[in-house]
């Protein structure tokens, strides 16, 4: 063998070594579970073993290089935005750096730099690999209604790309897509959903969750899916969610909930991050934990009182509320009645315009009666406007008899577009085709009940043919 050529090997073998050093510690993840409570390990996986055994690792596993990127809203969304972002254990401290938005590459000359706060977790199912990442969040704050940034996160030799985000105006219109249950096949059937939604109203404002994100609380590469499904408008568009039963287990939230996210902390004590308003020029968007009305008689009294607190102070002219079991159900034989007996009450004093939910897996949406029933008849005028709605592959049946919906539909994955806009508000629901199935616009009429204006397309509601 020539000099060359074992210079060449040798150098070959030297890059080798090096990237293995590297990527020992990003992949190599100690494989602890449980038999009967006694905790022991298999040893390490290694990249090859993890590739063979989980096809999903690079979802699952952080390394050095900031991934689930997200932004959330803040209690004030014209001048702040919250970041959250995930790295292996080795990156023991993040930063964010932001800039006004420039027409060519200045704005990396000089840009803020604000130090994020870092928290550790471990996280492992039964026969799954422990996932330990550390979760870097901050807050960007004094920013300008209207104005466009950059921002990107990281620190030492590894950070994300230069994301870019809009803050909406003091006086524009403030548009919106709702999302319900996403929850199965996420990285495979919602994705599309997700970027359909950004392709029919890529200036959105928020994205706004209701509950059922992933399947099973803790586990992670659901979560990696889900993050995977919305790439880079996570990093873009600002998102809230409120959580659903699935994100908790035995009345317990989620592990990676409020590391992951960075949501607002101003609602009952103990319900941070899942109880929570937000305050625009003129609407109020307000989370509920459904979860915690449905098992803990303490957190429905105290999310009731808080509510009715709030609303009475409330100068706004819109008010949406979010929270994922439904009023009134899409679903036969389903009622939530501590639900509906407690909150609804507290929607018709305070004139509440929209509620937005999910749970049932189908699509309806209406105006109700006060009544005792999860049944009611229908309204032409109302303080308050229901809807349920799913845009994950999981479908259930729904009642058919002569219920609180104008417009259902069964088997149908969708996101609605709405738009709040002086004294209106433009609510369009597209299927997953991008094809428009349901519309109506809200007008407000000062003290009396909102004018609903349907505009509901002039084609078949989708349904289960029964024989």
């Amino acid at each position: 063998m020539k000099l060359k050529d074992k210079l060449r090997c040798f150098k070959l073998v030297l890059c080798t070594l090096f990237l293995c050093s590297i990527l020992s510690p990003v992949f190599a993840q100690k494989v602890e579970h449980s038999h009967g409570g006694d905790k022991h390990s298999h040893g390490y996986a290694h990249l090859d073993s993890l590739m063979r055994q989980y096809p999903d690792h690079k979802l699952l596993f952080p390394s050095n290089v900031p991934d689930r990127i997200i932004l959330n809203l803040t209690e004030n969304p014209l001048t702040s935005v919250a970041v959250n972002w995930r790295t292996s254990l080795n990156v023991t401290e993040g930063f964010i750096e932001y800039a006004k938005a420039s027409h060519g590459p200045e704005f990396r000359q000089n840009p803020n730099r604000i130090k994020a706060i870092t928290e550790s977790l471990t996280v492992a199912r039964e026969e799954e690999p422990i996932v330990k990442a550390n979760y870097h969040s901050g807050i960007i704050e004094n920013l300008e209604p209207g104005q466009k940034y950059v921002y990107r996160v990281g620190g030492g030799g590894s950070w994300s790309e230069w994301f870019q985000v809009s803050m909406p105006g003091k006086d524009s219109p403030i548009s919106f897509v709702y999302f319900g249950d996403a929850q199965n096949d996420v990285k495979s059937m919602w994705s599309r959903i997700i970027r359909e939604a950004y392709h029919t109203m890529p200036q959105m404002d928020f994205l706004l969750h209701a509950g059922d994100l992933i399947n099973r609380h803790d586990r992670d590469v659901e979560w990696g899916e889900w993050f995977h499904a919305g790439g880079f408008i996570h990093s873009q568009v600002p998102s809230i969610m409120t959580p659903g039963n699935h994100e908790y287990k035995n009345v317990k939230l989620s592990p990676q909930w409020r590391p992951q996210f960075n949501l607002p902390q101003n609602g009952v004590p103990g319900l941070e991050e899942t109880n929570y308003e937000i305050n625009y020029p003129e609407m109020k968007v307000i989370s509920l934990d459904a979860e915690q009305i449905d098992e803990s008689v303490f957190y429905r009294k105290a999310q009731a009182e808080w509510l009715d607190s709030v609303l009475t102070y409330n100068p706004k002219k819109w008010t949406v509320i979010t929270f994922h079991y439904p009023i009134y159900s899409t679903k036969p034989n389903r009622d939530n009645v501590k639900l509906r007996d407690t909150f609804k009450p507290i929607f018709d004093k305070h004139k509440v315009d929209l509620v937005l939910q999910g749970h049932d897996h189908a699509y309806g949406r209406g105006t109700a009666n006060n009544v005792t029933t999860g049944a009611s008849v229908r309204e032409k005028n109302s303080g308050t406007m229901y809807v349920v709605s799913v845009s994950g592959p999981k479908m259930y049946d729904m009642t058919y008899e002569e219920s609180w919906m104008q417009r259902k539909a069964e088997n149908t994955q969708l996101f609605q577009v709405i738009t709040v806009a002086e004294d209106l508000v433009h609510y369009k629901a597209f299927t997953g085709r991008g094809d428009l199935y349901d519309s109506f616009i809200l007008k407000k009429n000062g003290n009396e009940p909102n004018s609903i204006i349907n505009q509901i397309p002039d084609t078949p509601e989708r349904r289960h043919i029964k024989e």
